[in-house]
């Protein structure tokens, strides 16, 4: 594990957390993008977190320097909540980062830091928990898998100190549900970790769907980060994307997507639908949280709601999604081979509430035969 940051004392913090994990090893704590170039052949690490604003070399500079030398290595990117540091950390994912990490305003302030302690380590451990399994011997071959940016895994030195979810097993292997047999009527998509390329690429070549139906999306991700996602999900589907509105009106033609730090809901409202806010406490450790807007939209639409869980850490989604199925909707999850943590799909699919299990590539696709009234 590699800490590069220009603040003493941000590094000193990082480095006493991972030292403390069982797993993981401080190989190197360096103040600049520079020295980490300059040192990385040296130090060999598996994963780095890389701050933005550094003298000499800053972290959109040195990434690609770094990837250069190190293909796999992971890299967290670290800034704090400013638009300028949101943009470019959407920037350094195109460029092969396998994730992001909001710092906090100050470390004296105890939630914060909390927060970025738990979210930092977690994101550590599940990148390696992904790059173990695949170098682990498998029964089927991702080879097929479509190259999406920012997928990097990376192997943890040391076995976890607490018990890793048991590996899945092979999608193939997994119990699948029929689809509905109700036309769907609204489309909910949720996603974490490497969310922000999945849901470009599905975006991308949802435009059929987007016309005639809303679609409502939880990422996990800070206010700042979520208005910048907005406008890259409004410039790649071509069709409007904002983050969503307190009581505005649900409709058809429009990508609505949870604000970072309010959960999303839909509610009644007359003869119409509209988007209903709030600030109550995290859910599975996240706010927005996922299972919120799915279990809402049951209320509302029934067994016409059709719910897609992206890549992602966690198990978020996988009780909303059991709602949606109780009431005779369905959910697809992405597949393994292609998440880059095989957490929140993982779940959804091994709760058995998966009407499908698909690789990324091929789930727009199949969304746009399930809204043109495809049952299969």
């Amino acid at each position: 594990m590699m800490v590069v940051d220009d603040s003493v004392v941000i590094r000193g913090m990082i480095s006493r957390w991972i030292a403390s994990e069982p797993d993981m090893v401080v190989a190197a704590s360096l103040r600049t993008g520079l020295e980490a170039v300059n040192q990385i052949d040296r130090v060999n690490p598996d994963v780095a977190v890389l701050d933005i604003e550094m003298p000499e070399l800053d972290g959109i500079a040195a990434l690609p320097k770094l990837l250069a030398k190190k293909k796999n290595l992971a890299v967290i990117m670290a800034s704090t909540l400013t638009r300028r540091n949101a943009e470019i950390s959407f920037k350094a994912m195109s460029l092969g980062a396998a994730d992001y990490i909001p710092k906090p305003e100050s470390t004296r302030e105890a939630s914060a830091a909390e927060t970025f302690h738990y979210d930092l380590i977690q994101k550590i451990r599940n990148l390696g928990a992904k790059a173990r399994r695949a170098a682990a011997p498998v029964a089927y071959a991702p080879s097929h898998a479509p190259h999406v940016q920012g997928l990097r895994t990376v192997p943890v030195a040391r076995p976890a100190a607490a018990p890793m979810p048991t590996p899945a097993a092979p999608a193939a292997a997994l119990a699948r549900r029929a689809f509905s047999t109700q036309m769907p009527k609204v489309l909910l998509i949720g996603s974490s970790t490497g969310g922000p390329q999945a849901l470009m690429a599905v975006v991308t070549e949802l435009g059929p769907v987007i016309d005639r139906f809303p679609v409502l999306i939880t990422q996990h991700m800070p206010p700042t980060f979520t208005t910048i996602l907005a406008e890259h999900l409004a410039r790649s589907s071509r069709r409007p994307a904002h983050e969503a509105v307190d009581g505005e009106i649900v409709k058809a033609g429009t990508i609505y997507l949870a604000p970072g730090g309010r959960h999303m809901r839909v509610a009644r409202h007359g003869a119409e639908v509209a988007i209903a806010l709030d600030n109550g406490p995290p859910i599975n450790f996240c706010k927005p949280a996922v299972d919120p807007l799915f279990t809402s939209a049951v209320e509302i639409w029934q067994g016409s709601t059709l719910a897609v869980i992206l890549t992602g850490m966690g198990s978020d989604g996988m009780r909303g999604g059991k709602d949606i199925v109780a009431a005779g909707g369905s959910v697809i999850a992405q597949d393994e081979a292609t998440s880059v943590v095989w957490g929140m799909p993982g779940a959804a699919a091994n709760a058995g509430i998966c009407a499908a299990i698909l690789p990324l590539n091929q789930i727009a696709p199949k969304l746009v035969r399930l809204f043109a009234g495809d049952r299969s």
